[in-house]
């Protein structure tokens, strides 16, 4: 027996690549954005998965439980971010979701971006922040949810950058 206890304790220190969605909602057409994320975030080893256009805040919650997924970010250029975000929050919640990193990107005003965060939006990136920025973030903040080491390289919210 104690190989298979061996076994058990092996299986948790295995680190797995985080695994990210990232979507449109609503009717916002434009993806060239979240495209570049995607691609910037799979460049620095994230696992992405993207939902495409016109997705429903509860059809990505959906997508996020079924892709067990660490985070995830949602591109948002229409003006809708609130509702949206309320209800991709909520369902996210529905589901038993609470841990899930919630992020997101957009033209978002700085107003906004506190009511984002107070209903659970742990950041938001605006037009001109980089990539390294937002990819040495993602990957600061899940390090620190999953425990791991954490060598801090993101300063402060994306808003002040």
């Amino acid at each position: 027996m104690s190989g298979a206890n061996e076994h058990l304790r092996s299986i948790a220190n295995v680190e797995r690549t985080y695994r990210v969605v990232v979507a449109k909602a609503g009717l916002d057409g434009h993806d060239r954005g979240v495209k570049v994320i995607a691609r910037a975030l799979r460049d620095a080893g994230f696992e992405v998965i993207y939902t495409g256009l016109f997705s429903t805040p509860d059809e990505i919650a959906e997508v996020v439980l079924q892709e067990d997924a660490d985070a995830v970010g949602l591109s948002v250029l229409s003006g809708a971010h609130e509702p949206l975000f309320a209800q991709l929050v909520s369902g996210l919640h529905e589901r038993g979701l609470d841990d899930v990193l919630v992020f997101g990107g957009g033209i978002i005003p700085d107003d906004d971006v506190v009511r984002l965060e107070a209903m659970g939006v742990a950041n938001v990136f605006t037009p001109g922040s980089s990539m390294t920025v937002i990819t040495d973030w993602l990957t600061d903040e899940l390090d620190r949810r999953a425990g791991r080491p954490v060598v801090p390289t993101a300063p402060g919210r994306a808003a002040d950058r």
